[in-house]
């Protein structure tokens, strides 16, 4: 009787490690083939739907504050207001014990320098006040606060594969955006949540074979008119990992 239960005991175990077996490889070709098929504009649409479920940033119309803390200057505190669908783009700058107000609405720009439209060509040079320098300002913004949604404008090339990496034990998967040559010429990684999709970090190259440019910490989150942006936003050179600056969002 002994031995008949050690054969059957056998015949079940070798059994089931076939299938264990069977079921491992399965599970393995399976998941290689959930990879090679998950592509990054696959990437960046589960991103979006994260941030932006309701599809709100085309005609977003709302203001949000950003102060930015560094070591090398005094805190800026900047109230953006901004209505995507009629190209407004409204910031208001206090640093110090000055006040810099800029506007492009379409193509027309203002600037005010303590509420003032004239001021001296010393002053002008001293603070950047021109129509260039908003316009920057206009594209710096709307594109930090706009990811991932951003990532869809036109001259934007989203590379198909779809990397996964691990940083300080925390699992990415890793978009790699760079842009027609009309658009610009930085290389731009971006760290999204394995599970959620939330963008979580991402840091860019003007020359990656030199290990130039940054990488930015986002931290917590604020819904501002129903997407979902990064409220702490910290800045480290990527050649040494010194630390820049940190930018805090709020709202009234």
């Amino acid at each position: 009787m002994a031995n008949i239960y050690s054969i059957m005991k056998s015949v079940f175990i070798n059994s089931m490690k076939g299938k264990f077996t069977y079921l491992t490889l399965l599970l393995l070709i399976t998941t290689n083939t959930l990879s090679q098929e998950f592509k990054g504009t696959d990437l960046l649409k589960k991103a979006i739907s994260y941030h932006d479920p309701n599809s709100k940033w085309d005609s977003f119309d709302g203001s949000f504050i950003v102060t930015s803390e560094s070591p090398k200057r005094s805190i800026r505190k900047s109230i953006i207001s901004l209505n995507n669908s009629e190209s407004f783009f409204g910031i208001e700058v206090q640093q110090d014990e000055n006040i810099i107000t800029s506007i492009l609405d379409n193509n027309d720009c203002s600037i005010l320098f303590n509420g003032k439209f004239d001021f001296s060509n010393e002053i002008k040079d001293k603070y950047r006040l021109d129509c260039e320098r908003v316009k920057y300002l206009r594209n710096y913004y709307t594109y930090l606060y706009g990811l991932p949604m951003k990532l869809n404008d036109p001259g934007t090339i989203i590379e198909p594969k779809v990397e996964k990496r691990t940083i300080n034990g925390e699992e990415y998967w890793v978009l790699k955006a760079t842009y027609e040559e009309s658009v610009g010429r930085d290389t731009w990684y971006f760290f999204f949540d394995k599970q959620t999709f939330a963008l979580k970090r991402y840091q860019f190259f003007h020359d990656e074979s030199k290990n130039d440019g940054e990488y930015i910490l986002l931290n917590d989150e604020i819904p501002v008119e129903g997407i979902k942006m990064p409220k702490n936003r910290s800045w480290y050179f990527n050649s040494n990992d010194k630390f820049l600056a940190t930018d805090r969002l709020s709202v009234e």
